[in-house]
């Protein structure tokens, strides 16, 4: 692809952790095609609107008008969140790009530099997830701790203020996301995965282009599959394959990481864990499993459809409220 062609396209989201991720990929899509990369604000229905996203459905309202727009040939690639994205793929469009997922742990941002095992009885800890609040409380019911969830959103500068003008002990945000915008200083405490299991595809982004409807869109999907990294890919597969299994929106209390273990430099296995649970943290269901890293997209997507109905044998279905149809 040469640079007489003119810049492309990159259409983001206006938040500033979004035009940090959107910055960034612009590099490296300028490093890959040779080409000048302009990026392109759209406001997102989840942007604008003051209803929590549980409430709202979650799924896809920070990337409709992005795919809108890729469609109408307003913009010639987008960048979302993967945690954001939709678990059915529509067929005009493609994942072109799964770069290397960053840190998918979440984090803890609390007053007076506490760690979460050291919340005072009764700590207010703010989250809009209602995967971090099942896990949270589950967690503080099993070791005796006292904790009230409280739902906030807003964006990173908005939830931290809450703790640093005193109206919560702390607040849970994506550790991704505060590296991405370079505010990981701030985190007092990284939950381990064991405590709180983050989001299906969380840490990761997802570049999404039309599917080769022309000459020029064949040769972006073909450029930007160099920056695709291939363990990342299965692993995201796996997860969101567990959550569509799961039947579940991203705004169901749905938590699910893959990894893979290696022995020395050599990677041997993929661990997928997956957890449901109601928002009190009364009842979890959290399994996982073990097996061959995937070497294709179906054998990751099998992966997760075996763990989900694991899950689903033993109880998740009944713990997610609402299931779509």
């Amino acid at each position: 692809m040469s640079a007489e062609m003119g810049p492309l396209r990159l259409g983001t989201r206006r938040s500033k952790l979004a035009m940090s991720q959107s910055g960034k990929v612009a590099d490296a899509v300028s490093q890959v095609t040779g080409r000048p990369v302009e990026l392109v604000e759209i406001t997102t229905y989840g942007d604008t609107t003051r209803e929590h996203l549980a409430q709202i459905g979650g799924t896809g309202v920070f990337v409709t008008a992005l795919r809108d727009a890729l469609l109408r040939g307003e913009v010639d690639f987008a960048v979302h969140s993967l945690k954001d994205l939709p678990t059915t793929q529509p067929d005009d469009l493609v994942l072109a790009a799964v770069p290397r997922r960053e840190d998918p742990r979440d984090a803890l941002v609390a007053r007076d530099g506490l760690r979460f095992t050291d919340l005072p009885d009764g700590a207010r800890v703010g989250t809009g997830s209602p995967r971090r609040m099942a896990q949270l409380n589950a967690y503080a019911r099993g070791h005796g701790m006292r904790i009230e969830t409280v739902a906030i959103r807003g964006n990173v500068d908005t939830r931290i203020g809450y703790v640093r003008k005193g109206e919560l002990d702390a607040v849970v945000l994506a550790a991704a996301g505060l590296s991405r915008i370079g505010r990981i200083d701030e985190v007092t405490d990284f939950l381990p995965v064991d405590t709180v299991l983050p989001a299906p595809g969380q840490g990761a982004l997802a570049i999404e282009c039309r599917a080769g409807h022309t000459a020029q869109d064949t040769a972006l999907v073909a450029a930007l599959a160099g920056l695709d990294d291939p363990f990342t890919r299965v692993a995201v597969t796996a997860e969101r394959s567990l959550l569509a299994s799961l039947e579940a929106g991203c705004s169901a209390p749905v938590g699910a990481l893959a990894d893979l273990l290696a022995d020395g430099q050599i990677v041997k296995e993929m661990r997928l864990r997956g957890v449901v649970g109601t928002t009190d943290g009364s009842t979890l269901v959290q399994l996982s499993t073990t097996g061959p890293v995937p070497e294709t997209h179906d054998q990751a997507m099998a992966l997760g459809r075996e763990l989900a109905a694991e899950m689903l044998a033993k109880g998740a279905a009944g713990l997610m409220g609402e299931r779509a149809h």
